[in-house]
């Protein structure tokens, strides 16, 4: 690996915590958040950590104390609703933490993959009238400001053009297939990124017409499977941005609102996986014993990976790379 000149590393380290110190007071401030402390550890087998795509091995830990197997988090969509349950908060407001997880199942480490991740991870109580796309959408467009104003202030400190459109564009997942059906999903969001620059995509995890599904999601914590006034289904999303640097659609945020306990077991029945409503964290939702939320999780690293213009994201974090690797990471 290169060596790092001493100047630009004290300088990108210096814009990395003005960045992330920016970012997360306005996030913060747009959505009613109180930053708590993240665990990293989790129960083997309480339902509480996530799957993810459904297919992520989480790393298992063994304790010399407790007599019990537990898991380092791959995030924290369950815990934080548990907390926000055990703790009461009232219905617009909620708790932000700054999560660490190890994922050792990426196929592949690239310029925008690493076995280390670090996120800003939220989550917000809501109404049970709140379970639909626009209040989705008001969500997406908050958080979004707290973008576009990060993007501004980096813009001045690196004497850079500012790099997203005013608004970002909402697309379901089912109308990039129509328009795209030839390409892949990948290739899909590559070509949406490309004419608007940022766009939040809806209904991920949920079968499209042709019977494909654009990516993975669990079944127990985002909401794709209800229908909206929009004709289509789901109430989750992306939030992708066009990034210069690598001339690619950019995933920074995976968010939405939370499974009710019926859309819960129906996902859980699409999915074959109805022995999760055996597991005590599924028990609570089914007994109505935890409050609707939206939440989700932003990349820390892909946020300074974009802000800054980084071709990878090891020039933004410490992790492990291939010996191999040419490029100047940390």
């Amino acid at each position: 690996m290169k060596k790092l000149p001493k100047e630009a590393f004290i300088q990108d380290q210096r814009l990395i915590q003005r960045t992330k110190s920016f970012f997360m007071d306005k996030l913060s401030q747009e959505l009613s958040l109180l930053e708590i402390q993240a665990p990293i550890l989790t129960y083997q087998g309480d339902g509480v950590q996530d799957d993810l795509n459904g297919i992520e091995k989480p790393v298992a830990v063994q304790s010399q104390t407790l007599n019990r197997s537990l898991e380092i988090v791959q995030s924290l969509a369950k815990w934080k609703r548990q907390l926000l349950a055990r703790s009461d908060f009232d219905i617009d407001s909620g708790i932000v933490t700054q999560m660490r997880a190890i994922r050792p199942d990426e196929e592949f480490l690239s310029e925008r993959h690493s076995l280390y991740v670090d996120q800003w991870d939220w989550e917000k109580v809501i109404g049970t009238e709140d379970r639909h796309l626009d209040y989705l959408k008001e969500t997406v467009e908050k958080i979004y400001k707290a973008l576009l104003e990060t993007d501004q202030i980096v813009a001045h400190a690196t004497l850079r053009d500012t790099l997203l459109p005013p608004e970002i564009t909402f697309i379901h997942t089912e109308e990039l297939l129509k328009r795209y059906p030839e390409l892949t999903p990948k290739q899909r969001e590559h070509e949406a990124c490309k004419e608007y620059g940022a766009i939040f995509l809806s209904g991920i995890g949920g079968e499209l017409s042709d019977g494909s599904i654009h990516d993975g999601r669990a079944p127990d914590y985002d909401d794709w499977s209800t229908p909206t006034e929009s004709g289509c289904y789901g109430l989750n999303g992306d939030i992708l941005l066009w990034n210069p640097a690598l001339k690619d659609a950019f995933e920074i945020s995976s968010m939405g609102i939370r499974v009710s306990p019926e859309i819960m077991q129906q996902q859980l029945q699409i999915r074959g996986c109805e022995h999760r409503l055996n597991y005590l964290w599924h028990q609570q939702l089914m007994a109505g014993h935890l409050p609707q939320t939206i939440g989700g999780g932003i990349g820390q690293s892909r946020l300074l990976m974009f802000m800054l213009q980084k071709e990878h994201i090891g020039q933004v974090q410490f992790s492990v790379w291939p010996e191999e690797l040419e490029i100047e990471v940390l």
